[in-house]
């Protein structure tokens, strides 16, 4: 009886319940969500609040349902039709992140169609306040340009140096400006500028430093996130560009997001910026280890321990709709009945009428009913999110915010030195910060012991001089050891320096306790405190070992053997200019007398007239006159050509043009002779003094694509790791080919080094720079670094992990090398104890050697026994014709030639030879009675 009494309520209430259920469950209130490619991050922001939502079943009123969109255009036209897209589907509300450039367009169709758009952010200053008009897009994210006034205020800078790389940070500018009291400005805007990229940038700071190296330079970046990691990471690494002298101020709420530690150049310079998301929140921590759980793959840009401004801020702005969409329903609750009524919704949907639509036939267009209402209850929501409290003006600006204001340390950790508010402004919670200071852990009064390792030059035993006992740390010299004590002198410590005790840098050995043998086991079993000599820093160390920031950069490179240098060939006098040149220059040669020969032929002025008793019988060519004479013209093809080799031997010849024609000629063969032998003389001494080596490897590529000289690297290195770890291809390639040949490996570099120097060319050692740079400053001076450094690496000093040394190791490192000790460190032990006399074998290469010369020397007496030749075939061709002429012998002709050039006999006058008076005949009719009876030699 008693059960049956409760049937009787239990239904009662079942009946009650079920309606309200089906209510709260069937209802869903649709959005509209568009953004940009790339945002993947803020994308899954946007979903994780939309389950958040949708999962939590106590007092929720509605679930909402979205309709994403994604683009990567600011084409107007297309955005255009996705937002018409949207609104047909009968969206209550739009939500997105887009670029400046969409976000006009969507702004515009938001304040058209009265259509609530509720987005991270908008561009500064987008509808101004006495404008009268309801502004129907919102924007989560807070003002802040007074908050760069007060930071740069609080720090002292009296200038500042503004980069930005869009419209919105010109806009930000111009409030800055406007933000400083006319008359009272405390600091000035030095210079502007407009960066597009990150090499921009970097040029732009490098022209800087060139005009004011050591004056401070206060930069204030207004960015992305990723170019501004892009910029620092870049200045940091170029050497051009101080760091001490510079600090950033990233105006941009770019500090929540990820800052990754490995980064170590994050840390190596002065960063300031704002945060947005205060971690220390309960709220916060709690959305944050829901954040880090979610998988990577199907959530892009969560599982981290951090999420971004963006993010954070589309996630409150689904809330604060939804805080909206509450209010409503609560003052009405029927204001969202039959929201599901499908199709189009036309019953509640726009007053009954159809959706919204972009092109109405009627001509005007109808907005969106309860845009307006949606609207200003948006502007009334009071909430607590992510970014912490959220509140709006009437014109739909955040109001009663609080920005974090952060410096970068060491690490990436961030340190808060102040809170900035709308309402209170400027409000330190610390002392500044101070980069350079002493580590608060580091006993005083302790020996720290330093594990090293011998090899030179870091690390040598010092020689003792006669009566001298050495003892402690004087025992050693080297790069190392003085390295040691700048670092001892900067921390103010005292260290003991030690030798390893199995001579090994450190690998993974099971067979010792630890696991790990030479400097770095004994720093995992704490045998010792710090190891500074040439270790590596690698992933597989530092996850046993703690490093500081390189002290050294490195990389692995190729030692190969000195190649014999190439001698000068007999005619290496033609080197300075090419063969296409010296053919070029014969050619122009026979032209240029073909040319004089043609215009001289034609030329009246080259002619002229010779009588014959001055006329030599073999005269150039001739013409007889009517006035008993000859017309000739010197300039004959022979006369032709000597002409213009000897303009090309820069001498005179005894012939020159006279008509204008031939003088124009040689006046451009002059000029062509003169640039091209001027250009010969400037490039011969170069060419004759310079000795060339012909190297047979000169790449990596090189050496991978032959099998002819063998190489291989030290046994158990980092180098040896790297190649065995490898997964490029052409390294993958090298690995095979020495590990199919054992013998290539080395136990000490020493014995690699020796086999280099006895292999004649044929072993190539892999081996890291500064060593290939040293050894190749010793002597016999045979050695030779060749082709590009295979990897980017670094030196670093070892600590064991969590020392406390090590933060301050860090920052004495880091101040060592912007002081310039560690370039002269490495001068001191390479270069300045070079055993290669440069100068002596520069001053030697610049003496001629016979060799260099010889093939002048050759030409010089092929061209005297070449002229002695054909004297003498001209001697017995003069011969035969006067023996012909004068019917006599050639015996004789031949001996009478002898006694005329030996300058014997008394028949002979003035090189013509006289025939007796018996021998001459009776002359002929046709003959002159003036011709001559004597031929010339």
């Amino acid at each position: 009886m008693k059960e049956k009494s409760l049937v009787f309520p239990c239904l009662f209430l079942i009946s009650i319940c079920i309606p309200l259920i089906h209510c709260s469950i069937s209802e869903k209130v649709p959005l509209g969500a568009i953004f940009e490619q790339g945002t993947d991050d803020v994308q899954t922001a946007f979903k994780f609040a939309l389950a958040s939502h949708n999962k939590n079943d106590s007092g929720r009123r509605f679930e909402l349902q979205a309709y994403v969109d994604v683009i990567n255009t600011a084409d107007a036209f297309k955005l255009s039709r996705l937002i018409c897209s949207q609104f047909s589907r009968g969206v209550f509300s739009m939500l997105g992140a887009v670029s400046p450039d969409s976000f006009d367009t969507l702004h515009s169709y938001s304040n058209t169609f009265q259509m609530p758009f509720v987005t991270p952010w908008f561009p500064e200053k987008v509808l101004a306040p006495s404008s009268g008009f309801l502004d129907f897009a919102i924007s989560m994210r807070p003002e802040y340009y007074q908050a760069i006034i007060d930071t740069v205020k609080y720090y002292g800078w009296r200038s500042i140096i503004y980069l930005y790389d869009s419209n919105d940070g010109l806009l930000r500018l111009q409030q800055i400006y406007q933000g400083l009291t006319p008359g009272y400005e405390q600091f000035q805007v030095k210079t502007v500028r407009r960066i597009s990229n990150v090499t921009e940038a970097l040029q732009f700071l490098r022209g800087l430093e060139e005009q004011s190296r050591w004056e401070n330079k206060h930069v204030v970046l207004d960015c992305s996130a990723d170019m501004a990691k892009e910029i620092v990471v870049g200045h940091v690494r170029d050497l051009a560009l101080g760091r001490r002298t510079y600090h950033y101020l990233l105006s941009g709420l770019v500090m929540d997001d990820r800052w990754e530690s490995e980064v170590v150049e994050y840390g190596a310079i002065n960063i300031t910026g704002f945060r947005i998301v205060d971690t220390s929140r309960k709220h916060v921590r709690e959305f944050l280890e829901g954040w880090k759980r979610l998988d990577t793959i199907q959530s892009p840009g969560a599982g981290r321990e951090t999420i971004s401004a963006q993010a954070a801020l589309i996630y409150d702005a689904v809330f604060v709709l939804v805080e909206a969409f509450n209010k409503i329903i609560k003052k009405k609750p029927d204001n969202f009945k039959n929201i599901n009524s499908r199709p189009g919704r036309g019953h509640f949907y726009n007053n009954g009428s159809k959706l919204l639509d972009c092109y109405p036939q009627t001509g005007w267009v109808t907005p969106w009913e309860h845009g307006d209402k949606i609207s200003r209850y948006l502007r009334k929501v009071e909430i607590e999110g992510l970014t912490g409290e959220i509140r709006f003006t009437e014109e739909g600006r955040r109001e009663n915010y609080t920005l974090h204001v952060v410096e970068m340390t060491v690490n990436s950790a961030m340190v808060k030195v102040a809170e900035w508010s709308d309402r209170t402004g400027f409000n330190p919670v610390a002392a500044k910060y101070t980069r350079i200071k002493p580590a608060a852990h580091i006993e005083r009064n302790k020996t720290y012991v330093v594990t090293t390792i011998v090899e030179e030059p870091y690390i040598t035993f010092r020689k003792e001089e006669p009566g001298e006992l050495l003892m402690g740390n004087d025992r050693f010299e080297g790069y190392c050891k003085d390295l040691a004590d700048l670092i001892a002198k900067k921390l103010n410590i005292n260290y003991d320096l030690r030798i390893v005790k199995d001579g090994k840098y450190g690998a993974e050995n099971h067979e010792v306790k630890g696991g790990w043998d030479g400097m770095v086991g004994e720093l995992v079993r704490n045998e010792a405190d710090l190891a500074i000599a040439p270790i590596t820093i690698t992933s597989e160390r530092e996850r046993v070992i703690d490093f500081s920031k390189p002290f050294m950069s490195l990389g692995i490179s190729i030692m190969i053997k000195k190649p014999m240098k190439q001698k000068p060939g007999v005619f290496s006098f033609l080197n300075p200019l090419s063969q296409e040149i010296w053919i070029s220059v014969v050619f122009a040669f026979v032209g240029v007398s073909i040319v004089l020969f043609i215009v001289s032929r034609f030329s009246p002025y080259e002619w002229r007239i010779l009588h014959h008793t001055d006329e030599p019988i073999r005269h150039p060519p001739h013409l007889h006159t009517n006035s008993g004479g000859t017309m000739a013209n010197d300039f004959s093809l022979l006369n032709s050509l000597w002409f213009s080799l000897a303009a090309f031997m820069q001498q005179g010849g005894d012939i020159s043009p006279r008509s204008i024609s031939g003088r124009i000629v040689g006046a451009c063969w002059w000029f062509f002779t003169l640039i091209i032998i001027s250009s010969y003389t400037a490039n011969l001494a170069a060419f004759l003094t310079v000795e060339r080596m012909v190297a047979p490897i000169n790449s990596p590529e090189d050496l991978a694509s032959q099998t002819e000289v063998e190489y291989g690297t030290l046994i158990g290195g980092a180098t040896w790791d790297f190649f065995k770890r490898s997964q490029i291809t052409l390294y993958s390639r090298m690995w095979e080919f020495m590990n199919s040949r054992k013998h290539v490996f080395v136990k000490t570099y020493d014995e690699g080094i020796k086999r280099v120097r006895q292999s004649k060319g044929k072993y190539a050692l892999l081996i890291e720079s500064p060593k290939n740079d040293y050894i190749n400053e010793r002597e016999p001076c045979d050695t030779m670094k060749v082709g590009r450094n295979f990897d980017a690496k670094g030196f670093g000093v070892a600590t064991p992990l969590g020392s406390p040394l090590r933060d301050a190791i860090n920052l004495a490192v880091l101040s060592l090398k912007e002081d310039g000790e560690l370039t002269k460190l490495k001068n001191k032990w390479w270069y300045d104890r070079t055993e290669c006399l440069k100068d002596k074998q520069d001053s030697m290469r610049n003496e001629l050697s016979l060799s260099n010369v010889a093939g002048v020397f050759y030409i010089l007496i092929g061209g005297l026994f070449v002229a002695m030749g054909v004297a003498a075939l001209e001697f017995c061709y003069k011969s035969h014709l006067e023996a012909k002429r004068a019917k006599i012998p050639i015996g004789d002709a031949l001996k009478n030639k002898a006694r005329l050039t030996l300058g014997v006999g008394r028949d002979f006058d003035n090189g013509r030879y006289y025939t007796p008076a018996n021998q001459i005949g009776p002359a002929n009719d046709n003959e002159a009675p003036h011709s001559n009876t004597h031929t010339q030699v």
